[in-house]
C-alpha cells in the first residue's frame, strides 16, 4: 500500500492526498479540469478547490484517470452522482485486486443505490472495496488538526492494512467491517444538514435543532436496519460523529445551503455561488425514494426532498412535522 491514486482533486479529495502524503504514502491525484492538475504540480496548490493550502511537492497531480489507478489502492472521491462515471471510465484500466476505498457520500439517483453497489457494478465484484467516512472538513485535515473516520472494509485483513496505510499522528483511522452503516450514516447525514441549516436560518432555536438531530439520527437507524447495517455503527464515527458535525457549522455546505433556504433564498441562487457540489441536494430524492421502497418511514427527509424538489411550501412542511402524532421514543 505505498501508492495511492486518489479521483477526484476536490476539496476532500486534495485533503486526502495531504493525509495520504503525511502518512508517507506516494500520492497521486488524478483531476478532472487539467488546469486543476497543472497548477497543482505547478505551484503546489489547489487555487481552485482549497486555495491557501500549500501542498508537499511529493504530491503530484494527473488529469489521466489511467495514470492515477496504476497504484497499490485508488479512492474515490468524485461527487456522488458521478461515481458511476467516473468507474466506467477507470474500468480498463484497473488492476486485478487493487482497493477500491470510498470516500463520496451519498445515494444514486434513479437507481437508488448505496455507492458500493455502483462500484460492484462497473468495476466487477472482483474488486475490494472499503468504505472512507466520518466527521471531517477538508480545511481541517489539510492543517493537520486531529480528525477521526471509520475505515469499513468486509475483509479484517484488507481494512486493517487500508487503515494503517493512511493513518498518522492527527489523521486516526479505526476499522470496522460495516460497510452498510459508514455509507448510509455520510449519506443520510447530508440531508439532514439542511434540515438543520433550515432552522438555524429562520431562527428556531438549538433545542430544535437538537431534538432534529436526534430524530434524523432514528431515521438513520430504521433505514439502517432494513438494509443490514450495524446499529453500533450509526453510534460511530461514520454515523453520529458525522451527523453531529455536519449539522452544526456553517463550514458545512449542506448546513449553510439549509440556512440560505430558511432566511429566503431561493435553491437556484445558492447553487449558482458555488463551485463545490452540496450533495445532499441530490441525496435528498434518492434516500427518500429508497425508504418509500424498503417501506420506512423518514419524514424528515421526506420534507427536505419535498423542500428541494417538490417546490413545496417550507413553512407548511415545518407545520407538518410539527403536527405529526407523539410516538414513543
Amino acid at each position: 500500500m505505498q501508492s495511492i491514486g486518489i479521483l477526484g482533486a476536490g476539496a476532500w479529495g486534495t485533503a486526502l492526498a495531504t493525509a495520504a502524503g503525511r502518512a508517507g504514502r506516494d500520492v497521486l491525484i488524478q483531476a478532472f479540469e487539467p488546469e486543476v492538475a497543472d497548477t497543482i504540480n505547478a505551484q503546489h496548490e489547489n487555487t481552485m478547490y482549497l486555495p491557501g493550502v500549500a501542498l508537499d511537492a511529493s504530491i503530484r497531480a494527473t488529469s489521466s484517470i489511467q495514470e492515477a489507478v496504476q497504484s497499490d489502492a485508488v479512492i474515490l472521491v468524485s461527487p456522488a452522482q458521478f461515481l458511476r462515471q467516473t468507474c466506467e471510465a477507470a474500468a480498463d484500466h484497473w488492476q486485478p485486486g487493487t482497493p477500491a476505498i470510498i470516500c463520496s457520500k451519498g445515494v444514486e439517483q434513479g437507481s437508488y443505490k448505496l455507492l458500493s453497489e455502483v462500484v460492484h457494478e462497473t468495476l466487477g465484484d472482483g474488486v475490494p472495496i472499503a468504505v472512507l467516512s466520518g466527521p471531517t472538513f477538508a480545511i481541517e485535515v489539510a492543517h493537520e488538526l486531529p480528525t477521526a473516520l471509520t475505515m469499513a472494509c468486509e475483509d479484517e485483513v484488507l481494512g486493517q492494512k487500508l487503515s494503517q496505510a493512511l493513518s498518522s499522528l492527527c489523521f486516526r483511522t479505526y476499522y470496522s467491517p460495516d460497510v452498510i452503516g459508514a455509507q448510509l450514516g455520510g449519506a443520510v447525514k447530508n440531508v439532514l444538514a439542511i434540515a438543520c441549516g433550515i432552522i438555524e436560518g429562520k431562527g428556531m432555536g438549538d433545542n430544535a435543532r437538537a431534538a432534529l438531530i436526534t430524530r434524523g439520527l432514528a431515521e438513520i437507524a430504521r433505514l439502517g436496519a432494513v438494509l443490514g447495517a450495524d446499529e453500533h455503527t450509526l453510534m460511530g464515527l461514520s454515523g453520529l460523529g458525522d451527523l453531529t458535525l455536519t449539522c452544526s457549522a456553517l463550514q458545512s455546505r449542506n448546513f449553510s445551503l439549509g440556512v440560505a433556504l430558511g432566511k429566503g433564498q431561493t435553491l437556484e441562487s445558492i447553487l449558482a455561488e458555488r463551485k463545490s457540489v452540496t450533495e445532499g441536494v441530490y441525496t435528498a430524492a434518492a434516500v427518500t425514494e429508497l425508504a418509500r421502497r424498503e417501506q420506512v418511514d423518514m419524514p424528515i427527509c421526506q420534507a427536505v426532498d419535498a423542500i428541494l424538489n417538490l417546490n413545496a411550501d417550507m413553512q407548511s412542511i415545518i407545520d407538518g412535522l410539527l403536527r405529526r402524532p407523539l410516538n414513543v421514543e
